[in-house]
């Protein structure tokens, strides 16, 4: 795509450079990173052994240790399968406590999940099978999944640019496979870990995002399992106002839709027969609350989950699929201040912007970024990685404006 640039200074009250260095291809990167997924979840696996690792709502429970475990006797029933390094293993399960362990047993066989979206139509799904050429899919049958099992592997032999995990795009008629490596992967979760704050003496994450994407296995489920938290998941609505109550939960992760769909609930929880004082004490005990912001979280939701939840420090990331589901964030405090709809956010993680268009230079046209967490390509797609790519910079087909301060607000949505 060869179309005139406009870069813009890294700036705004996210950027922390001490950490990043420029590569020779004019990205920022760390320059700390392990060198693969694995071997970090490994690590914390081990320091925090005891520790709950992932909660189903009225189901099972698994401390770090147990994860582990049942984790490598499931890529040790792969291996048995003949699954290797860079098969493919697509996961097309519900939420829950047996698709993390598929998810990290794929990882630790050497192959590269899959991410499928439960109950994604038939011809979508087809096609995702179809172009990710899967070796093995967990999942689909209709019935209670069984997972492999066999004698525990680990095989750590990834590097920083093997790829990692496939995910594939929401919310179009023909979704497309984005490569995602173990740097973009362990970039990611180095950034929200950051820009969040996420404390290491025990969080409690309640992650309503679908984990089959970015947002949800990426920067939720991912960084939780960085800092030794614990990640809740309720596959209903009416598990919700359990988990708060029942799970200690201290964070809560969602998109603006699922937000706005549980208010009502969490609202009514005096009528599910709660003390006042039970309410108050739940509402109290939420200190995060993170929204994946594509669009742009409403003005009035942010102020609803601040009366919902006041104790709650909030955040809306902007992120695409693209670009591991991260690269803007703002505090929603800022946002209730602005009072426009359009905040996107500040740049985060050594994301870099630029814009495109016959108004770069006053501020306005496509927005662009790379980073560390933006894919190299697209999976099997070179003409569409040729389209969206301006050398590492990838062309997000958002019409905004930026700031002199670095805050990005969208202009209007492109259509695909």
């Amino acid at each position: 795509m060869s179309q005139l640039l406009v870069e813009f200074p890294l700036t705004g009250p996210l950027v922390r450079n001490n950490l990043l260095a420029r590569g020779a291809d004019g990205v920022l990167r760390y320059g700390n990173l392990t060198p693969a997924l694995t071997e970090l979840l490994d690590l914390q696996m081990h320091a925090f052994a005891t520790r709950e690792a992932v909660v189903e709502v009225g189901g099972p429970r698994l401390t770090y240790r147990q994860l582990w475990h049942s984790a490598s006797r499931i890529a040790g029933g792969l291996q048995e399968q003949g699954i290797g390094y860079g098969d493919r293993v697509a996961i097309a399960m519900p939420s829950g406590v047996a698709w993390v362990q598929a998810f990290l047993g794929a990882l630790l066989s050497g192959a590269v999940p899959v991410l499928m979206c439960h109950g994604e139509t038939e011809p979508v799904a087809a096609r995702v099978l179809a172009d990710s050429r899967a070796d093995l899919v967990l999942g689909r049958t209709g019935a209670e999944v069984e997972l492999p099992d066999g004698a525990a592997y680990i095989d750590d032999g990834a590097s920083l640019g093997d790829l990692a995990l496939l995910c594939y795009t929401s919310g179009a008629a023909t979704p497309k496979g984005v490569e995602l490596t173990n740097e973009n992967l362990l970039s990611a979760v180095r950034s929200v870990v950051a820009a969040l704050d996420l404390p290491t003496d025990g969080l409690r994450n309640l992650v309503l995002l679908p984990l089959a994407q970015a947002g949800g296995c990426v920067d939720q489920l991912l960084p939780t399992f960085a800092v030794g938290g614990t990640v809740v998941l309720a596959r209903k609505v009416c598990d919700v106002a359990e988990a708060l109550s029942a799970e200690r939960v201290d964070m809560v992760s969602a998109t603006p839709q699922i937000f706005a769909g549980l208010l009502p609930a969490l609202a009514g929880l005096r009528a599910d027969g709660l003390r006042t004082e039970a309410v108050a004490r739940i509402s109290k005990a939420v200190h995060r609350a993170e929204c994946a912001a594509a669009p742009a979280i409403p003005v009035d939701l942010t102020i609803e989950l601040h009366g919902l939840f006041p104790a709650a420090r909030q955040w809306s990331v902007w992120g695409a699929t693209e670009t591991s589901g991260i690269g803007l964030a703002v505090d929603d405090a800022e946002r209730a201040a602005d009072r426009r709809d359009s905040v996107l956010g500040f740049p985060f993680g050594g994301t870099e912007l630029a814009l495109c268009g016959p108004h770069a230079t006053a501020g306005s046209g496509e927005l662009l970024c790379r980073g560390p967490s933006v894919t190299p390509r697209y999976w099997n797609d070179p003409a569409m990685t040729a389209a969206r790519f301006t050398g590492t910079w990838f062309h997000t087909g958002d019409q905004v404006t930026i700031d002199a301060d670095g805050l990005v607000r969208r202009e209007r949505v492109s259509v695909e």
